[in-house]
């Protein structure tokens, strides 16, 4: 995910229901016997980047810590001669690490409220824009770095100097330009998971196509390759997986059909306009006005083409209405990096030719920011790169002769048909489908117990390893008030 937005905090998620996939998860049977088959779990390291260290909620604190894939997976693993599993975990009195959004009731129209939590935080100074979080010193099993790329894994400093406080945290003051590449080869595992890549879409996606770049397919290629060659130089056995297609997350799917339905309970008709621009949001750069309607905005049926973010959640009430609201939001956080040719509010107007005068989304002057809109052209780029790095991702793997989890298939299923476990179901609804944090993005204390499952599962075919799975149902979804 872009690291300026996780960083940020990004928003929340989305809805779809229905039965089809089935992961049950019984206690272990009689004829069951635990056991490591050809895999070797005495030194397991888990690599990756917010999702595996255990972000929620648009925040890393310690009982998502606890409860990240990697975590549960090395609780099964001691099942089967699995070691000492270590995590940097935010302490007792900073257990709120970098901040979370907790749900803080509803509105009277049954929408969500988030709030964010701000106390117990694990800073111990720095600035807004790079919070310096309690270091944790020593071995490290849980490389999970919230916001990295593959496209970072070879940047020095990407900790100290880049800016990445997540990395900064357990990157040694003696090595403090130390790459994740390094870091990781340092690591000498018995078994891995990987699960690197998703932020190298993401981060394109959740700013609308503008303010993120793509990573390119050779780039990806050749730094995946060397993450897992770093991995399995000396012989160990371990699990890739894919990136998921990121268009199917609520943070893209829950926000334009509420939006669409509280319009026409207003008797908006859907072929009213729907202004936005594209490219980048800055001065002097193309910012092109896109003309289209409301019924092009995907609805609850899956009709229309765009995705609103949920980002954007804020400022649909400001939609036909002459409001200037939504750029000196953006003015006043873009402030700091904006050039000095920029000195005010009216000077960015007039340089983006924004007319606040104008109906806001519905005028060529003032219109729905690109940041807060997927079109169908940037999805499709989000969709063939995707596609293209999970070809990378399976053939390093294949060449390896490494267990894949297909998380793209996997979340697609989950995102058509929900997923039952022990009788229960869940689905990708935003709040209410268990699955999908506050975020939109990150996966509940739920979600991550049914990843774990789906790594054991590869484990078990790959290796012909007996790992128990965990129950599901024994995970919490959203926390309600």
């Amino acid at each position: 995910m872009n690291t300026s937005n996780l960083f940020r905090k990004a928003a929340p998620l989305a809805v779809l229901a229905g039965l089809g996939l089935t992961a049950c998860q019984p206690d272990l049977e009689k004829d069951f016997s635990p056991s490591n088959g050809s895999a070797d779990f005495s030194n397991y390291i888990a690599v990756g980047n917010s999702l595996t260290a255990g972000y929620s909620d648009g925040g890393l604190y310690l009982e998502g810590q606890q409860q990240s894939y990697p975590a549960l997976l090395a609780q099964q693993f001691k099942n089967v001669g699995g070691g000492e599993f270590v995590q940097p975990l935010f302490t007792a009195g900073q257990e709120n690490g970098s901040g979370y959004l907790r749900l803080a009731g509803f509105t009277a129209a049954g929408n969500p409220i988030t709030a964010n939590v701000t106390t117990n935080l694990a800073v111990r100074g720095g600035t807004a824009a790079k919070p310096l979080y309690t270091k944790f010193v020593g071995s490290v099993n849980n490389l999970g770095v919230p916001g990295i790329r593959l496209s970072d894994v070879e940047t020095a400093g990407y900790g100290s100097v880049q800016g990445n406080p997540f990395f900064e945290r357990i990157t040694p003051d003696a090595q403090a330009t130390q790459t994740y590449l390094a870091r990781v080869a340092a690591s000498s595992p018995t078994f891995f998971t990987n699960w690197l890549g998703n932020n190298d879409v993401l981060g394109y996606a959740t700013a609308g196509g503008g303010a993120s770049f793509l990573t390119t397919t050779a780039d990806f290629t050749a730094k995946n390759a060397k993450i897992v060659d770093a991995l399995t130089a000396n012989g160990a056995k371990g699990v890739v997986a894919t990136i998921p297609d990121v268009t199917n997350i609520p943070f893209f799917t829950t926000i334009g059909p509420s939006f669409r339905a509280t319009l026409a309970a207003a008797n908006v008709p859907s072929a009213a306009p729907f202004v936005y621009t594209t490219g980048t949001l800055a001065p002097g750069q193309p910012n092109v006005r896109t003309t289209s309607t409301l019924a092009a905005i995907r609805d609850a049926s899956g009709t229309g083409a765009l995705l609103l973010t949920l980002t954007a959640s804020p400022y649909l009430a400001l939609y036909g209405q002459p409001s200037g609201k939504y750029w000196r939001d953006f003015y006043a956080q873009a402030r700091p990096t904006l050039p000095a040719t920029v000195p005010n509010l009216s000077v960015f107007l007039a340089a983006m030719q924004i007319d606040t005068t104008k109906a806001f989304g519905q005028s060529t002057g003032n219109p729905f920011p690109s940041i807060l809109v997927l079109d169908a052209a940037e999805q499709t780029l989000v969709r063939n790169a995707t596609n293209n790095f999970n070809i990378a991702i399976k053939a390093k793997a294949t060449e390896k002769g490494l267990g894949v989890f297909d998380a793209n298939t996997f979340f697609a299923q989950v995102a058509t048909n929900g997923i039952v476990t022990n009788g229960v179901n869940n689905t990708a609804g935003y709040i209410s489908g268990n699955l999908f944090s506050l975020d939109g993005v990150h996966p509940t204390p739920r979600g991550y117990a049914i990843i774990a499952n789906e790594f054991i599962k590869v484990i078990n075919n790959t290796y012909g390893a007996k790992v128990p799975t965990v129950n599901a149902n024994d995970y919490r979804g959203v926390k309600f008030p």
